[in-house]
C-alpha cells in the first residue's frame, strides 16, 4: 500500500509523514502496521453521521455462524475424530452445509491429518471419509504451490501441486461412485478443474453432474464461474453469459452477475444493462435481508462495490451501514487487507454522497 503511493503525486504529503511515523517507530516504511498506514491514506470521514459503525470497530475476522463446526474444528486441533465424523454424515443432504463443513475440515486435514488417518483406521469403509478426504488433497496441493505468481513458484512447486491435485481428482471420482447423490465430490472436482486446466467440454460434464444432484449449489456456482472467467479457462463473456444463466434460475444467485463484472478484464462492465438489472434485483432482494450470513455479507459487498461503480453512492452506503462492522466477505476477502479495502471504499462513498453525487441515483 505504500510504496503505491510513491507513484501518485497528489500523495507525496502522506508519503512524507509516513516516512516521519516510520522513523519515529525505528522501522523500514514497508513494515509500517496497516493501521498506521490507514489513519494517513483512508478517506477522512465521519462514519457514526451516516449511521455507520466507527472505523476501529470494523473487522475482516468471521464471527462464529456454526457453533456446531466451531466446537468440531476445536476437537479435531485436539486429535479427537469422532464428532467430525457425525457432523459431516449429518450434513447430508443439506449440501451447502455440507460444502462448508467439508471445507473447513479439508482445510485443516491438509495442515494435520492424523485425526483423518484415526477415522478411517476406525471406520475404514466410511464413505464421508472419502468426502473430507478429496478436499483435503485440493487445499494441500495449493498449500503446495503457495500464492505467488508463476514467475516466483518453483518448479518443484508445481510438480507438488500437479502431482496432489491428480490424486485429489481420483479420491473425489472414488467419493462419487461411493455416494452417488451428493454433490460435494463433483464440487471438488469442481475447484480442481482449474489447477489441473479441464477443456470446456469435461468441465461441462462435471457442471451437469453436479446440478443434476443440487441445482442451485451455491459453491459450485462459485467455483464454475471462476473456471469461466478470462484468467483460467474462459473469458468475460462466458463469465458474463454463465452467471446471468444462473441468475435467472434463482434469486439467491444474483450476485454472480455482480462478480463476473467485477473479475472482468473491461472497464465498462459495471455498465452494461443486464449487470445493472442484476444489481437492481438483487437490491430489492436485499431489502427484506439482513447480512447474518457469509452468502448475504457476500451478496452486500458485491451490491456496495458495484453502486460505487455506477456512482450510485447513497445506495451504496446503505449497503455498508447493513453491513455493519463485518468486512469478512466478498469482494474484500480477495484483497491480502480486507479490512483496509472495505474502509476505503466506504469512505469513497460516504465522502461522494456527502457532496451530493448520489442523490439523483437513488431517487431512481
Amino acid at each position: 500500500m505504500v510504496l503505491s503511493l510513491l507513484f501518485k503525486p497528489k500523495e507525496l504529503i502522506t508519503v512524507i509523514r509516513l516516512m516521519r511515523e516510520a522513523k519515529r517507530l525505528g522501522v523500514e516504511i514497508e513494515d509500517l502496521p496497516t493501521d498506521v498506514v490507514a489513519a494517513h491514506v483512508l478517506p477522512k470521514t465521519h462514519p457514526e453521521r451516516y449511521g455507520l459503525v466507527p472505523d476501529a470497530e470494523v473487522t475482516s475476522t468471521s464471527p462464529i455462524e456454526d457453533l456446531a463446526l466451531s466446537a468440531v474444528k476445536d476437537d479435531v486441533r485436539a486429535g479427537n475424530w469422532e464428532n467430525a465424523a457425525d457432523l459431516v454424515t449429518a450434513t447430508l443432504g443439506d449440501w451447502d452445509r455440507r460444502q462448508r463443513v467439508v471445507w473447513a475440515l479439508a482445510d485443516l486435514a491438509a495442515k494435520d491429518d492424523t485425526w483423518m488417518a484415526a477415522w478411517q483406521a476406525a471406520r475404514p469403509r466410511d464413505p464421508h471419509w472419502l468426502v473430507v478426504h478429496a478436499m483435503s488433497l485440493v487445499s494441500l496441493a495449493w498449500d503446495i504451490r503457495g500464492s505467488a505468481s508463476a514467475s516466483e513458484t518453483t518448479r518443484e512447486q508445481f510438480e507438488g501441486f500437479h502431482r496432489v491435485l491428480f490424486e485429489a481428482r481420483e479420491a473425489a471420482t472414488v467419493a462419487a461412485s461411493v455416494l452417488p447423490d451428493d454433490p460435494t465430490p463433483l464440487n471438488t472436482l469442481l475447484t480442481l478443474a482449474r489447477g489441473l486446466q479441464v477443456e470446456h467440454e469435461e468441465f461441462r460434464a462435471i457442471w451437469s453432474e453436479l446440478t443434476a444432484r443440487d441445482p442451485l449449489h451455491h459453491n459450485g456456482h462459485m467455483q464454475a464461474l471462476q473456471y469461466w472467467c478470462r484468467k483460467w479457462h474462459g473469458s468475460d463473456e462466458l463469465a458474463l453469459e454463465f452467471a446471468l444463466e444462473a441468475a435467472a434460475k434463482s434469486p439467491k444467485l444474483l450476485a454472480l452477475p455482480l462478480q463476473a463484472a467485477y473479475e472482468s478484464t473491461g472497464s465498462d462492465a459495471w455498465k452494461l444493462p443486464a449487470v445493472v438489472a442484476s444489481l437492481d434485483a438483487l437490491l430489492s432482494r436485499l431489502a427484506d435481508e439482513g447480512a447474518d450470513t457469509y452468502a448475504l455479507r457476500n451478496d452486500r459487498g458485491y451490491a456496495a462495490f458495484g453502486l460505487i461503480q455506477l456512482e450510485r453512492f447513497e445506495e451504496a452506503v446503505g449497503q455498508f451501514r447493513a453491513l455493519g462492522a463485518l468486512a469478512d466477505a466478498g469482494p474484500w476477502d480477495y484483497f491480502e487487507e480486507p479490512r483496509i479495502t472495505f474502509l476505503s471504499m466506504r469512505g469513497i462513498a460516504v465522502k461522494a454522497a456527502a457532496k451530493g453525487k448520489g442523490v439523483r441515483a437513488s431517487a431512481r
